[in-house]
């Protein structure tokens, strides 16, 4: 961090894999659906992604619980995280 950053601005900056990722382009809306609502087609996206494994790996290093992150809903990375 520069002595010119806040903490702020680093909590909240993008992560690097962000700026190529395939959702930076789509919105959040999309990765975030209603309840109920069908993830398949933000899955579908996820899987042409480049960025998907460093999505993923973010979302379990930064305990994201809701939305689709690296292809993954809330309920497939809570089993993910409980795996030994």
């Amino acid at each position: 961090m520069s002595m010119n950053t806040t903490a702020t601005d680093t909590a909240t900056a993008a992560p690097a894999w962000y700026e190529l990722a395939l959702c930076a382009q789509t919105g959040p809306g999309f990765f975030f659906p209603e309840p109920g609502s069908s993830l398949r087609d933000a899955k579908r996206l996820c899987g042409a992604c480049e960025g998907r494994k460093a999505c993923l790996d973010y979302a379990l290093t930064n305990d994201e619980r809701f939305g689709v992150w690296g292809g993954l809903s809330e309920s497939e990375r809570q089993a993910l995280r409980r795996r030994p």
